[in-house]
């Protein structure tokens, strides 16, 4: 695959997860989904710790941008 098509893909599937608003769940629907969503998150989490260790195996480091720092601290 092509570096700008897996760096698009990237972006989509932030922008994915970006759309995903439990909040809008009741007690009862998370209750009925949670294996679901662990799983899924499980998987969304190794496959993060995959390419991230990928990065530093070469001698990187993985960052976050003082900016997005801050705006999650707002959000919270």
């Amino acid at each position: 695959m092509r570096t700008k098509e897996s760096i698009e893909r990237l972006d989509a599937a932030v922008r994915a997860l970006g759309e995903v608003d439990l909040a809008d769940w009741s007690d009862a629907t998370l209750r009925g989904h949670l294996d679901e969503l662990s799983a899924v998150l499980c998987q969304v989490d190794d496959e993060l710790s995959r390419l991230a260790d990928a990065v530093r195996a070469r001698g990187f480091r993985v960052e976050e941008k003082a900016v997005e720092r801050v705006e999650v601290i707002l959000a919270a």
